[in-house]
């Protein structure tokens, strides 16, 4: 009796398990297709940025915009300071999602030490908030309250101070770990510098080359004929902070969908689980149960025997 009811009461809890799982799915999975929304809505808006940039930018503006220079190396007398923007979430429960972005931000860091310079941190999310707390390496700057709904606002608050840093000589690079959302399944830890802005001219100059650099598009298309007013430097200088902010705007809404979407395949996992577990548990209570009315049936009947004697 004492192991019947104890399976009872692990099934009771594995049920009871699988239910907040399974919500927590479902949730998941609605929140996801919000946040992947505003993933979608985002990069038009970054593509006509970096073609209407790209139209602009030649090699003798390139040389005018604090954001467009190549620092120095350290080793040359250039600053010894570099920045890095931490991306998690603040809740845990989707699998390895913190941890490989963590990991991401660690490995940047020591190569960043590694080749001469003095690294700033600054986090958003909790998780990677608390892991660096407890290493002892509190971030400069630690952000909770953007959550999993990221606005522009909280992107202009985010790059506004690095981008006047970068611009007075204090910081060498700014590079931003997030999570890059390729679909529900794949969301892969990146790193994204963010600055210098690091664009590929029309003109066929070419200050450099990363993931978040400036493309023009095919080697063989022509350029723009446009009229511009007041002028193309003073165009370059505003649209290059915009630039900026977008690409981190872009991070964190990429970063809030990867978070639904790992969340959701974690749950999916748990609750399969917890079925599979439930089928065992199951035959093991039957087998249980089965073995203890044979036992009683027995007893009976060998009392009845006795009695007969």
């Amino acid at each position: 009796m004492a192991k019947t009811r104890a399976l009872k009461r692990r099934i009771r809890s594995v049920e009871n398990t699988r239910k907040i799982t399974r919500t927590m799915e479902m949730v998941a999975t609605s929140k996801m297709k919000r946040a992947q929304d505003r993933v979608v809505a985002a990069r038009p808006y970054a593509e006509a940025l970096a073609a209407a940039i790209a139209d602009l930018l030649t090699p003798e503006l390139a040389e005018r915009f604090p954001l467009l220079r190549q620092p120095v190396a350290p080793a040359k007398g250039g600053p010894k300071q570099a920045a890095v923007l931490l991306i998690t979430s603040n809740r845990g429960l989707a699998g390895a999602f913190n941890a490989n972005l963590i990991r991401t931000a660690r490995d940047t860091i020591a190569e960043l030490e590694r080749a001469g310079y003095q690294v700033e941190l600054n986090g958003v999310g909790k998780k990677g908030i608390k892991f660096f707390q407890f290493i002892r390496r509190p971030p400069a700057v630690a952000r909770i309250d953007i959550g999993d709904r990221p606005t522009a606002t909280h992107a202009q608050e985010l790059v506004a101070p690095l981008m006047a840093e970068y611009e007075a000589g204090r910081l060498a690079s700014v590079d931003v770990v997030y999570a890059h959302f390729k679909s529900p399944l794949s969301t892969p830890p990146a790193v994204m510098r963010v600055l210098p802005v690091e664009a590929v001219s029309r003109s066929g100059g070419q200050a450099a080359r990363t993931p978040a650099a400036l493309t023009t598009g095919p080697a063989d298309r022509l350029a723009a004929n446009y009229i511009l007013k007041p002028g193309a430097d003073e165009i370059l200088g505003a649209l290059l902070p915009l630039y900026v902010k977008n690409m981190v705007y872009r991070a964190l809404v990429e970063t809030a969908a990867s978070e639904q979407g790992a969340r959701r395949t974690a749950m999916k996992n748990a609750t399969d689980n917890a079925g599979e577990m439930l089928d065992v548990l199951r035959r093991t209570f039957n087998r249980a149960r089965q073995a203890q009315i044979t036992q009683e049936l027995a007893e009976i009947v060998g009392g009845a025997e006795a009695l007969k004697g």
